[in-house]
C-alpha cells in the first residue's frame, strides 16, 4: 500500500492537481490538511470520479483535514479523544465552550488506522495559541499511547503537518527562528514524546538527510533559494513502522502554477 500526506493549502483550488498526483504516483491513501472548506464545500465528486472515497471534516475557510482512499474508509472519527479546543485569549480549560477546530480526522483504510493531523501553529510564544498547541500535542500523545496500550499490534499512522521543526538542520537557517515558535524546547519535547509513547517517526528513519524540506514559503523566492523547513512527518506504531519499505518527499509538487507551499510525503508499506 502507498500512503501519503500533504498539506494542500486549499483543496478546492488544487483538487485537479491532487488527483493528478494520486494517479501519477499510484497512491492508495492520502491524508490532506488545510482543506480550507466546510464539509458541504468539499469537491467530493472530483475524487470519487477518480475512484477514491473521502472522509472530511471542515467547519470554515480555515483548517480542515481529510482522508482520501481507494482501499476503503471505515470507522471515521472527526477528532481524537481528549482533543482540546481553542479559547481565544485564555487557556482552553478555563473556557466552558472552547472552539474545537477541524484539525484531526481518523479513518481505517486497508487495515491501517490513518490520522490526518494539522497541528496548531502556535503563532508566537506569548500567544494563547502557543499554549493551545502544547496542550493539543500532549492530548494527542495521551490518546495515541492509549491506542498502543489497548492493542500493541495496532497499525496506526499519525501523519500530517506537525508545525514543529525537530532539528536545527530541518530549517534553512536556525538563526532566523530565534525566539520564534516551531523550534522552542517545549515544542520539540512535545514532538519527541511520541517516541516515548512507543511510536517511530519513519520519515526520519528512511530520509535522514539534512536540508530535506517539506515546506517553502511563497514569499522572497524561498523555493528557488531552498529556504525551507521540514515540518511534515509520520509517527507510526511499531507494527506499521516495520512495514515501511521506503519514504519519499515529492519536491516536484512545489513547482509550477498553483502549487501548495507544502509537498507530499509518501510511504510505501509492505503487505
Amino acid at each position: 500500500m502507498r500512503l501519503a500526506t500533504w498539506n494542500v493549502n486549499s483543496v478546492r483550488a488544487r483538487a485537479d492537481r491532487v488527483v493528478a498526483f494520486l494517479e501519477r504516483t499510484g497512491t492508495d491513501v492520502l491524508a490532506i490538511q488545510e482543506t480550507k472548506c466546510r464539509d458541504d464545500q468539499f469537491p467530493y465528486l472530483t475524487f470519487e470520479a477518480a475512484g477514491y472515497d473521502v472522509a472530511h471534516v471542515g467547519f470554515s475557510q480555515w483548517n480542515g483535514v481529510a482522508v482520501i482512499s481507494r482501499v476503503g474508509i471505515d470507522d471515521v472519527e472527526a477528532k481524537f479523544a481528549g482533543q482540546p479546543g481553542f479559547a481565544k485569549g485564555t487557556a482552553a480549560d478555563d473556557d466552558p465552550d472552547p472552539v474545537h477546530e477541524a484539525r484531526a480526522l481518523g479513518a481505517t483504510c486497508g487495515g491501517v488506522r490513518v490520522w490526518s493531523l494539522y497541528v496548531p501553529n502556535g503563532r508566537a510564544v506569548d500567544d494563547p495559541h502557543y499554549r493551545y498547541k502544547l496542550a493539543w500535542l500532549e492530548a494527542l500523545r495521551t490518546a495515541s499511547a492509549g491506542w498502543l496500550a489497548d492493542d500493541p499490534t495496532a497499525q496506526v499512522a499519525m501523519v500530517g503537518d506537525w508545525n514543529v521543526i525537530p532539528l536545527d538542520t530541518d530549517v534553512y537557517d536556525i538563526a532566523d527562528f530565534a525566539g520564534a515558535t516551531h523550534v522552542t524546547p517545549p515544542e520539540r519535547e512535545a514532538f519527541e514524546a511520541f517516541g516515548g509513547a512507543g511510536f517511530r517517526e519513519v520519515s526520519r528513519e528512511h530520509l535522514p538527510a539534512e536540508r530535506t524540506y517539506t515546506y517553502w514559503d511563497y514569499k522572497q523566492l524561498a523555493f528557488p533559494k531552498n529556504k525551507g523547513m521540514r515540518i511534515d512527518f509520520t509517527w507510526a506504531s511499531p507494527a506499521l513502522a516495520d512495514r515501511v519499505t521506503a519514504v519519499a518527499i515529492d519536491r516536484e509538487e512545489r513547482k509550477g502554477k498553483g502549487a501548495s507551499d507544502h509537498v507530499p510525503v509518501i510511504l510505501d508499506l509492505a503487505d
